[in-house]
């Protein structure tokens, strides 16, 4: 039998149960994966996806109301458990009426728990208790006026005109039997409505309340949470720091784990769990590879021993320069560093002995990919910072932040006390300014650009413009231009400066700075940093320009 076909038995402590424990029995990884999905699962609500472009912003609007949701492909058997609160089912792309339209049983959810359906879902509940759904003889999109004039749990506090958000080109034109209307809008005769004959209660929003531009949305949703699923609004960072150090505990027990750092919030957030529950057998290993923000790496190092993390800094620029030399296509520049990468940290990491634990920084969204209505993920980014590890050092994983979306990160983070300046840095791409350097990475152009990047950086933050932006950076282009100062002639390199505004990255706009501080830093850069005569800035958005220009 192979060692990860074992079967394990783990005592782990039952929740909200003093002095109880229960015996786990199976492999690591089962073991693991229940581990992981218990964690602060005193509730839960259970969200169907049936492949809405929205379906995470559902799961973040749960989220928000300190309750705990998890995605799940509409396909998945569901079937009462201790904690399951209620159902959401999400919008789609398809219509109801497709022939190989995403369908699930309605009725059986509704005899089960509290559902709550969301545009397609809405439509999919009428449809399945005998109601009409056609196409709409007026498409909706955008923004609409939500009228209702109907007293119910689901819209309490809510104004009888809000404004919501519309996506969708069928529309219920009949209810069911045993269904009332609880509001329109101007262009469809159902925009919201509840069942009152059965067990828990049902409902139907032909609108988005998830998104920001449906006013009153959260609101609504917060409703069918506690006045529909009688949810306690427990999953705080709070709680989830105990239950998952207890959790840590319980799967690690006197194991080793080591750790790639990066600066980044994931991997800090993440170490810094691990270390509550084992204290210095989490081992970190960050990595120097040159391509850095300036003094990132001593600014980094310097703030993990106050946190008390045991993590070893290495200094590897000379070889990460030799593997990126002639190389100017962006992709190889990312297998480049990636591959120098896994073998500085597998050096490193088999310099400790008995390490059977790899910890990582993995958060919601990446296991939303891989669980994808649409199946499984095939294309992992070459530049995440530890792919490719696992397989190649046959290492179990540790993954405490695998529940949680980016936001709820930093809110742990606050929690467990890591510096605001960590916790609220900007992205920072994996192969660090090796993208942001076009063409071929030398020391020399990591030096200007670093000097560049940091007169822009500070500059942001000393005018009070950093917290605004979601991202930014300096860019130096393959192109020289003539340049004049004083008496002498110039030929020196380009820097673009890059900011923009976003929630999460998906889409994004150019950061509108002010053009007087535009032009102070220009005239900082080109008179502090030689071998950089000009200054342009960046206003592409995205789509249909990328964040990075690499």
């Amino acid at each position: 039998m192979l060692p990860q076909q074992r079967i394990f038995h783990c005592c782990v402590p039952i929740p909200g149960v003093a002095g109880h424990n229960q015996i786990l029995k199976g492999t690591p990884q089962h073991i693991n994966q229940y581990l992981y999905l218990r964690t602060t699962m005193t509730e839960k609500i259970l969200i169907l996806d049936f492949g809405s472009q929205y379906t995470q912003l559902i799961a973040r609007a749960v989220r928000e109301a300190n309750v705990y949701c998890e995605i799940v492909p509409y396909f998945k058997p569901i079937t009462p458990e201790p904690g399951l609160k209620g159902i959401i089912l999400s919008g789609s792309p398809f219509s109801v009426n497709d022939v190989q339209a995403p369908d699930v049983d309605v009725q059986a959810l509704a005899a089960m728990l509290p559902v709550l359906g969301i545009c397609y879902g809405a439509q999919l509940t009428a449809k399945r208790f005998g109601g009409r759904v056609d196409k709409s003889e007026k498409r909706e999109y955008g923004r609409a006026q939500f009228s209702t004039s109907t007293a119910d749990p689901l819209l309490e506090g809510v104004s009888p005109q809000s404004q919501v958000w519309m996506s969708h080109s069928d529309t219920i034109k009949e209810l069911p039997a045993g269904f009332d209307l609880l509001g329109i809008t101007d262009s469809i005769p159902v925009a919201a409505f509840r069942h009152t004959g059965g067990t828990f209660p049902l409902y139907g929003l032909q609108f988005h309340p998830e998104v920001f531009h449906s006013a009153e949305g959260k609101n609504i949703i917060r409703n069918f949470l506690i006045n529909s699923c009688g949810c306690a609004q427990d999953f705080t960072p709070e709680h989830f720091i105990t239950d998952t150090v207890a959790a840590l505990k319980a799967k690690i027990g006197n194991r080793k784990v080591v750790m790639a750092m990066s600066g980044g919030v994931d991997s800090t957030v993440a170490a810094t769990l691990i270390h509550k529950a084992i204290g210095d057998r989490l081992y970190g290993i960050f990595v120097d590879n040159g391509v850095l923000r300036k003094n990132e790496f001593e600014e980094v190092i310097d703030i993990y021993a106050q946190l008390g993390l045991n993590v070893k800094g290495v200094d590897a620029k000379a070889y990460f320069y030799s593997q990126l030399a002639g190389l100017s296509d962006p992709e190889a520049k990312r297998k480049a560093i990636g591959n120098a990468f896994i073998e500085i940290f597998d050096q490193e990491a088999h310099r400790i002995e008995g390490i059977e634990l790899l910890g990582q920084g993995t958060i919601y969204p990446d296991v939303i990919e891989s669980i994808s209505v649409h199946g499984p993920s095939v294309t992992i980014k070459s530049h995440h910072n530890v792919g490719g590890l696992p397989e190649t050092m046959k290492l179990e994983l540790v993954e405490p932040l695998r529940s949680l979306f980016k936001d709820e990160v930093r809110r742990v983070g606050l929690e467990l006390g890591i510096p605001e300046k960590l916790l609220f840095r900007h992205p920072f791409p994996g192969p660090g300014l090796a993208i942001r350097i076009l063409g071929e990475v030398t020391e020399e152009k990591v030096r200007l650009l670093q000097e560049a990047d940091a007169v822009y950086t500070n500059g942001l933050k000393k005018h009070g413009l950093y917290a605004t932006v979601w991202q930014a950076g300096t860019i130096l282009l393959p192109v020289k231009s003539v340049g004049v100062m004083g008496d002498e002639r110039t030929y020196e390199y380009t820097a673009a400066l890059r900011a923009v505004t976003s929630v999460d990255g998906m889409t994004a706009d150019w950061a509108h700075l002010p053009y007087d501080f535009l032009a102070e830093i220009s005239n900082e850069i080109i008179n502090n940093v030689r071998g950089i005569n000009r200054v342009v800035y960046d206003i592409s958005s995205k789509p249909p320009a990328t964040i990075e220009w690499e």
